[in-house]
Formats: C-alpha cells, structure tokens, sequence
C-alpha cells in the first residue's frame, strides 16, 4: 500500500497564530517546523505499521515546514510542486492519502488559524461544496483513485474532513476558541483573528495520530472508505476579502471545466469586484 502523506503548519498542537510561528524568521517558527515533523513521524509509524508499504511526503506548508534532518528516514520529501495540482499525485500508484497538520477553511467558527490558500480567501467553492485546502487535494485523490484515509489537525478541521470524506479516520490536537465566521474581515484583520486555542500536550497529540494512522492503515487494507464522490462538470467559485493595506474591495472569480478536477484548479482567476452584498451572499455557499 502506497501512501502520500500531505502536511501543513497551522493544524500542529502547540503551534499559535500567523504572528509568531508559521514564517522563516519568527520567534516560534524553528519549533513549530519540528513539532509538526514530530506529528508526522508518529503518522508515518503508524502507517507503516498498519500495512503501507512506502509512503511520500509533501511539504505543503508556503514557505516549507518540514524538518528534514528529523523526518523519518524510510520516506521520500516532496517539495515544489512542478506541474500544480495535483500536486505530485499525477506520478501514479498511490493507492491512498493522509495529512497532518491541517487547518480547517476560511469561515470556520471556532477554528485555530483557519483560512484557504492564505487569508485572502473569503470562500473557495466547486459544484456547491465550500471546500479548503484538504478538500482541494482529497478531491484530486478521488478522481485519480486515491482514497483520503486518514486527517490529523485541529478539531474544526476534523469535523470539516469528517463531513467530507466518507469513512476517513481522524485526529485533533488543539481546538480554537473564537465563534463567528469572521466575513467582515479584511485580508489582514482576518489574519489576526483565529489565534486562540486549547491544546493538547504534544507528546499526547503523537500518541493518538500514531494509533489513528494505524487504524486507518488497517481499515483501509479490508474496508472500502476514503473516497469523495466526484461528478463532473465542475464550476469553481472563489470569493476573496478586501484588502485595507492594498485598497481592494472584495472581488469573485468563476471557472468551468468539463471533465476534470484538477484542471480546474489549475486554471487561472478572472477577478472582478463584488458589486454588492447581494451579489456576495449568491457567490457564497454557506
């Protein structure tokens, strides 16, 4: 069973906010990059021990996150990504994915550092389903055939890959404190918003992202879960926030495309502005 094992910063128990951690340069970024290569290894032992066979891992994190030098050495590094989406998925063999580290989407209440892309988004949405950037790559997954096993990250992000993803095993280390979904946002107050959550201890948070990974490992060897059902044409809408540094008002795009997912996410934007607030409330789907 061969396994791609997509990872982010901002869904690692322990990591904070934007401000301080996530960032080349930062106080708290050198530890944060090692508190999430520590939660992946404790994946990756988990995997492998429910059955996978060789696992890749992708660096999804902006301006990288993992820590080479203490990843696990079984596993291959993936970082930049060549053609785009899907994001080395479309080298083929891969018969399932997992993630850690993961963050739920934009307009997520009581989420730790929510957003889709950066926080410039307001809302991303295909064919009707508001969707981050899990149900971005998971999606990919599903139309090549790979099915989505297993998600480690924050509590919102849980129930959000839960909700998507029929049957995928799931684990949270921290869940965030902040209700509303924070729509009257700029790009930068949204950015300072989400920053309070309870966490676990991180070697607790291990521990349950080892025995989940298993889990889902050893499910997906005798049950047929993981896959997102997947309808073309596709329709990608995305809103994004006003910018008060760079004196942009809230602006849409929309994109077709017949057959294929990941080509859609491959296409470029056409923004043009939000005229209105009724015009806003018919692009969002939630």
């Amino acid at each position: 069973m061969r396994i791609y094992v997509m990872t982010d910063l901002e869904g690692v128990a322990g990591v904070r906010d934007f401000q301080q951690w996530t960032s080349p340069g930062l106080p708290y970024y050198d530890l944060a990059r090692s508190l999430l290569t520590q939660e992946l290894n404790a994946a990756i032992n988990g995997l492998f021990a429910g059955g996978a066979t060789s696992i890749l891992v992708g660096d999804g994190h902006g301006p990288s996150a993992v820590n080479i030098v203490e990843l696990d050495p079984r596993v291959e590094l993936l970082r930049g990504w060549g053609r785009g989406w899907p994001l080395g998925l479309e080298e083929g063999g891969f018969d399932c994915i997992a993630t850690v580290g993961q963050h739920a989407k934009s307009r997520t209440e009581f989420s730790n550092m929510a957003h889709t892309q950066g926080c410039s988004y307001l809302e991303l949405s295909v064919n009707g389903v508001a969707i981050g950037e899990f149900g971005q790559f998971a999606m990919c997954a599903s139309e090549l055939g790979a099915r989505a096993i297993f998600a480690a990250g924050e509590l919102a992000f849980a129930k959000e890959a839960e909700a998507l993803v029929p049957g995928i095993e799931t684990v949270w280390g921290k869940r965030g404190t902040k209700p509303g979904r924070g729509d009257e946002c700029s790009e930068e107050e949204y950015r300072a918003r989400n920053g309070g959550a309870i966490h676990f201890h991180p070697e607790k948070v291990r521990k349950m992202i080892r025995d989940g990974a298993e889990r889902a490992a050893r499910r997906a060897a005798n049950e047929k879960f993981g896959l997102i059902p997947m309808k073309p044409p596709y329709r990608r809408v995305c809103v994004l926030r006003h910018s008060k540094e760079k004196d942009q008002p809230r602006r849409y795009s929309i994109e077709e495309h017949a057959s294929s997912f990941a080509a859609l996410m491959n296409m470029p934007f056409n923004f043009k502005p939000v005229e209105s607030d009724a015009q806003l409330k018919s692009l969002l789907v939630e």
